[in-house]
């Protein structure tokens, strides 16, 4: 059975509670801890890893590797009772406020301590999933709904079927080796009963795209059915992929899209394929390579040209982000 963990990660601009200076945390890459935090010594590799800022899931991954050290850190307590638990005040003075005594106060005591650090990396496995759960939702899913912990163990089954209830939820990002999400190539059900997959339909909320369709239309008109990448290509298999967000400017310039084959125009939303601005040829990932479909299409000039005017960085990476309508 898989383990998970549900592990908090904040801004500095975010913090409340006083009692260090925080970790140096990039949710997609890594978590830091070390041995103050309850729970330190409890996370494992292959570890599920979801992290939240209190107000929302930012994503989950596969710990693959969990990095140790020692440093000498600074800890900070109420000068009345001495403990680490009390946090800071937004408007009001003094600036913090003790929970296990009535002080308030603007400096606290502070004293310095050798701590046994910690690292995870999880980035090799990584989903992101910031907005899909709700802070409340995921406290549900935890072994104690009201801990107050920053490390908490939480039911992996119960958080995977609240992302499987979602639509356009994928794990392939995961690589998660979990006895009910993988088979036996003999047998599909890998010798044990297969789990029932939920059908019906519900009603949600979408935020659609306002001109999505003539704006393909457009790009139709112009270029034809042709792949920007890949070459001709049946019209029912072309999207039209924005050279800029959209998300942001939320408008349909003229200069700022191409036609993309399906699976060419979600590797180009990855930032897996692109064109580089310096040589105008097409760049493709590392991880692409070893596929021929894409690796021939490295160092090849693209079918359809850009408009003089299109945003140059915006090709490397991709940048058609957000759900497409």
């Amino acid at each position: 059975m898989t383990t998970a963990w549900l592990v908090l990660a904040v801004g500095d601009e975010d913090r409340q509670h006083g009692g260090n200076d925080g970790y140096d945390d990039d949710p997609s890459q890594h978590y830091s801890w070390d041995d103050t935090v309850p729970n330190h010594a409890r996370i494992a590799v292959g570890d599920v890893i979801a992290l939240w800022d209190k107000k929302q899931l930012l994503g989950l991954g596969v710990i693959s590797g969990i990095e140790t050290g020692s440093e000498i850190k600074t800890l900070y307590f109420c000068p009345e009772c001495k403990k680490a638990d009390f946090k800071r005040r937004k408007r009001l003075k003094p600036t913090w406020r003790c929970n296990k005594c009535p002080a308030m106060f603007e400096e606290p005591g502070s004293k310095q301590k050798r701590v046994v650090t910690y690292r995870s990396r999880h980035g090799e496995a990584w989903m992101d999933g910031r907005g899909l759960l709700t802070g409340r939702q995921l406290r549900a899913l935890c072994d104690s709904p009201d801990s107050q912990l920053s490390m908490r163990p939480a039911r992996w089954e119960k958080l995977r079927d609240a992302l499987l209830a979602l639509d356009g939820v994928d794990f392939s990002d995961l690589d998660l080796d979990d006895d009910e999400n993988e088979g036996d190539c003999g047998n599909p059900a890998g010798g044990r009963e297969r789990r029932k997959i939920a059908g019906g339909h519900r009603i949600s909320e979408v935020r659609a795209r306002v001109g999505q369709k003539p704006f393909r239309q457009q790009l139709l008109d112009d270029y034809g059915q042709v792949c920007a990448f890949t070459g001709p290509a049946p019209a029912g298999a072309l999207q039209a992929a924005h050279l800029y967000s959209y998300a942001d400017e939320e408008e349909h310039h003229e200069w700022g899209g191409l036609l993309l084959r399906n699976d060419v125009h979600s590797l180009f939303d990855r930032g897996q394929i692109g064109v580089n601005p310096g040589t105008g040829c097409i760049e493709v990932d590392d991880e692409l390579l070893g596929y021929p479909a894409y690796a021939e299409l490295h160092g090849r000039a693209p079918w359809s040209a850009c408009a003089p005017n299109t945003r140059s960085g915006s090709l490397l990476t991709g940048a058609s982000t957000g759900p497409r309508a």
